[in-house]
């Protein structure tokens, strides 16, 4: 496979990731094979102009856009009402309404749980987010929030948080610019109480059991545990993790028996 080829498969990699889609659901939608979409991601096989065209279809954009690699990836937050944009200069992630109406509930509820603890300020934040939903991932394959995380220097970053908590501030929750230990920390504090009927019995169940091992972590600790899970040390510095990752964890890191027949 040639340069470009290489290129492609990583950018479809990326944009499936950060729309949150499984190989699975991804085969499902082109009507292949997981493998073949595992082949394809890795730069194996050669997709078709046929696979080209049902692409963009998928990932909602034009199919030159989608074969430009030099377009920078976008999130946008998908409201319920909203007007088309008038140009697709570049790649627009929309993140539907009911992914965001369900990071915002997921996050007051983590908040009104241990939000007022002195050690849970923004950094903390995006861990337990980022446990939250790999770890649902192990466990059931599929999405809780299902939101995209950036892989830094600090751990896991989920790219729709500032946009998400700037549409909170005010009505849902406050922030609070202050210090820990010294150091420069933003916390988050409820307004209201979450809407439980956006959440399932076993949703809730895996954020108290993240909560419960994770949330006496300070900002150090709960980068440095992060930056030993496979999701994180098999992903290139600035770039989408990707949930199948968590299929690959270690203990202590793993969440599931893959010895149980019912998985």
């Amino acid at each position: 496979m040639g340069i470009f080829y290489k290129q492609l498969s990583t950018k479809i990699k990326t944009i499936r990731a950060k729309l949150g889609l499984s190989q699975e659901v991804l085969a499902i939608k082109l009507s292949i094979s997981r493998v073949a979409i595992s082949q394809i991601e890795n730069g194996v096989r050669k997709i078709s102009a046929e696979e080209i065209a049902k692409l963009s279809k998928i990932f909602n954009m034009s199919t030159d856009v989608l074969l430009s690699l030099d377009k920078d990836i976008e999130v946008v937050l998908e409201k319920k009402f909203r007007a088309k944009p008038k140009g697709k200069s570049g790649i627009r992630i929309n993140v539907p309404q009911e992914n965001i109406d369900k990071f915002k509930e997921v996050l007051l509820y983590i908040l009104g749980k241990v939000g007022s603890k002195p050690n849970v300020g923004q950094t903390v934040l995006y861990k337990l987010l980022y446990y939250i939903d790999f770890d649902f991932y192990e466990r059931y394959e599929e999405q809780l929030i299902g939101a995209t995380y950036i892989k830094n220097y600090h751990g896991p970053t989920p790219k729709e948080f500032i946009k998400i908590v700037g549409e909170m501030k005010g009505e849902d929750l406050i922030e609070v610019c202050d210090a820990y230990f010294k150091y420069p920390q933003t916390k988050y504090l409820p307004k209201r109480n979450p809407d439980l009927t956006k959440l399932k019995a076993h949703e809730i169940k895996m954020i108290d059991q993240v909560l419960e091992k994770l949330s006496e972590f300070n900002a150090a600790e709960i980068s440095q545990y992060s930056h030993n899970d496979v999701p994180w040390l098999t992903t290139e510095e600035g770039q989408v993790i990707d949930y199948e990752s968590v299929f690959y964890r270690t203990p202590p890191y793993s969440v599931r028996n893959y010895s149980d027949k019912n998985f």
